[in-house]
């Protein structure tokens, strides 16, 4: 008779019982084999998984070698209708990473969950020890063409410049012409690339992080008619070309001109992974492509002031934000200044004294690197990094468009007077030619006016009062746009927190610059207001009287400007209607300074956006619906949003 201790039969049953299934008993498989563009579907199916779990995932890994914790994203399979079944299916677009992808299904204890090891959202991220199946590698079909076109003004009025991606760097054109059928003119491609060694810190230049970024493409087609529209296709034979796209070219000479402008938009993804992402993107882009539809061959541009993609290290998902731009960057340039997610690091090489609070690791460890060579801005603006990375570009320049003119700076370096981008914004204000553009817009990513609670901010909003506020004063600055805050904010024509008359009955009144707050494209870390300085930890935030209104909903604003006047508008995602309106005259004076209604501002907006397109962009609607539902449909996160408009009170609690 054999006896068994009893210390050795509860061992060898615990082994049983936790041990995950091998491989070999669960299937997955991902079909198509070969995925024809980024943005397409793939779908992942799976059976014989046996006592499901709500723990169970999936996980997205590219390239196929990665380990097992350097995933790209994630599913829980439970987000599978009959998963309890042990089987199911999920579809999502996959974004071309120039390699191919595998996909592996994961079980996942409860009693092996970390909670130090946390996503951006502080939820634990899911744990690798238990493979139950991996599939095979798919891939994307070769000679597809080049992807993630976007277009940018050079400076120069009878130029355009095209960017684009390809994996193999192979010799690339740009073919352009005033015709669909016989686009004559053709120029040929700057190619630069950056390594893993160029980034300065993790996650951007780990395993988890980095990711192979492509070859990048620059075009610049030029000698181009004032105000017509050009075709264009980027690419090359062996590596195919890109579909047709379309834009108008500069007219300086043009009495109108239409701008769209936002900041800290980033980008969606159908899965959970290491941060958040956001979600509401996909909105933004979407009226947006409504409102190009509206234009018709006038000139217009997108400007996204900070805060650009969120990648924050993560690499794909730069590609993934070039992709869910593209089919509104293809057609407008598409304009951007550097924000603290794109650049801020511990090393950085301006850091005064006064900002210790300020300047952190909110880049992720790229250093501006993404940034600096994935768009290329007019001029030469340029601040070596300190390492072997290549220096930091696109920092401050400014051009005109039509009666405007745009002028972009860097918060995130060296503005004090005496700095060279002091110097740069003082001699480009001091000679624009009010007579050819009225109207002066400067845009930068942290504002210098907001009442939201950004106390760590507190020191660089008092050094740009000092430094750069009697500048914008003395040379007549129109409007300030600002980023960072994720709300919408409108301020009364300020000038050292102090209103300036609107001259509306009579009286005298100074062209102070208006002041608007306009991070509410993207990002959902809302914040707090401003709290009363006599009850600080009472949450109840009044509205001060040169905060003129406040959104708290997600949305874009459009800025149409003529030779006389400039009309500048809030619109909400939620319903794509103008919530919010100032107009500023050519001379500088406001006209209408309180918070607009919608159905106001709509009637306004009419009678200068032709209303018509209303009708006219339902087909553009229902396509762009159809690209971006199976991005969102049934792996969109909850995410707190409500159905109605809810503009911020005077008294918010």
């Amino acid at each position: 008779m054999i006896f068994l201790n009893p210390v050795f039969i509860t061992f060898y049953l615990s082994l049983i019982l936790i041990t995950p299934l091998s491989s070999s008993e669960v299937s997955i498989s991902a079909t198509p084999k070969t995925v024809p563009k980024s943005g397409d579907n793939v779908t992942i199916q799976w059976s014989g998984v046996d006592s499901p779990s709500k723990l169970d995932w999936l996980g997205i890994y590219s390239p196929p070698n990665s380990s097992h914790s350097d995933f790209i994203g994630y599913f829980f399979l439970s987000s599978s209708p009959g998963w309890k079944s042990g089987s199911g299916s999920i579809s999502f677009p996959l974004i071309n990473l120039r390699s191919q992808y595998q996909f592996r299904i994961f079980r996942w204890y409860e009693s092996e969950v970390n909670p130090k090891h946390k996503d951006h959202d502080q939820n634990p991220l899911p744990g690798t020890k238990h493979l139950l199946a991996e599939s095979e590698g798919i891939g994307f079909e070769p000679a597809r063409g080049p992807e993630q076109i976007h277009l940018a003004y050079t400076g120069k009025e009878d130029e355009m410049r095209v960017m684009f991606v390809t994996s193999d760097g192979k010799e690339s054109t740009v073919k352009y012409g005033l015709n669909r059928e016989n686009m004559d003119q053709v120029v040929g491609t700057r190619v630069v690339r950056y390594e893993r060694e160029d980034m300065c810190d993790a996650p951007a230049n780990d395993s988890v992080g980095w990711r192979d970024p492509g070859l990048i493409h620059d075009g610049v087609m030029v000698n181009l008619r004032k105000g017509k529209r050009y075709f264009y296709q980027v690419g090359s034979d062996s590596g195919g070309w890109s579909m047709t796209n379309s834009f108008v070219s500069q007219d300086g000479d043009s009495n109108e001109v239409v701008a769209f402008l936002f900041g800290d938009m980033g980008t969606a993804t159908p899965y959970s992974t290491f941060h958040r992402t956001q979600q509401e993107s996909i909105s933004t882009i979407k009226w947006i492509s409504r409102d190009i539809e509206a234009l018709g061959d006038k000139p217009a541009l997108i400007s996204h002031i900070g805060d650009i993609s969120y990648a924050r290290g993560y690499a794909w998902l730069w590609d993934n934000f070039f992709t869910q731009i593209e089919p509104v960057a293809s057609q407008l340039p598409y304009h951007v200044c550097i924000g603290n997610h794109e650049y801020d690091w511990p090393l950085q090489p301006w850091r005064p004294d006064w900002s210790y609070s300020i300047y952190g690791k909110d880049g992720g460890g790229e250093c501006g690197v993404p940034y600096s060579l994935r768009f290329i801005m007019p001029g030469n603006s340029s601040e070596p990094t300190g390492t072997r990375a290549p220096a930091t570009r696109n920092l401050y320049f400014s051009f005109d468009l039509g009666p405007v003119h745009f002028l972009y700076f860097s918060t995130e370096t060296n503005f004090l007077q005496g700095s060279k981008q002091y110097e740069f914004l003082k001699q480009d204000l001091e000679s624009v030619d009010r007579k050819k553009t009225p109207f002066v817009v400067v845009q930068g990513h942290r504002p210098m006016y907001t009442t939201s609670n950004e106390i760590r901010d507190a020191p660089i909003r008092m050094k740009m009062l000092e430094h750069l506020e009697p500048l914008f004063v003395k040379n007549k600055v129109t409007l300030a746009l600002w980023g960072h805050v994720y709300r919408y904010e409108r301020f009364c024509p300020l000038n050292n927190f102090t209103c300036g008359s609107l001259g509306m009955n009579g009286q005298g009144w100074e062209a102070y610059p208006v002041h608007i707050v306009i991070g509410m494209a993207g990002q959902d870390w809302q914040p707090i207001w401003e709290p009363r300085p006599e009850h600080p930890d009472v949450p109840v935030f009044p509205q001060p009287a040169r905060s003129l209104y406040r959104g708290g909903e997600f949305g874009y604003t459009r800025l149409v400007a003529t030779k006389e006047k400039l009309t500048f508008s809030y619109i909400g995602n939620h319903d794509g209607e103008v919530h919010d309106m100032v107009e500023i005259m050519a001379s500088g004076q406001v006209l209408n300074g309180g918070g607009g209604s919608g159905a106001e501002s709509s009637k306004v907006l009419e009678s200068t956006f032709s209303w018509y397109v209303k009708v006219g962009s339902l087909l553009l609607l229902g396509a762009f619906i159809g690209y971006v539902f199976g991005f969102v449909s049934h792996y969109r996160r909850d995410t707190a949003s409500g159905a109605n408009w809810t503009p911020v009170k005077n008294e918010e609690i």
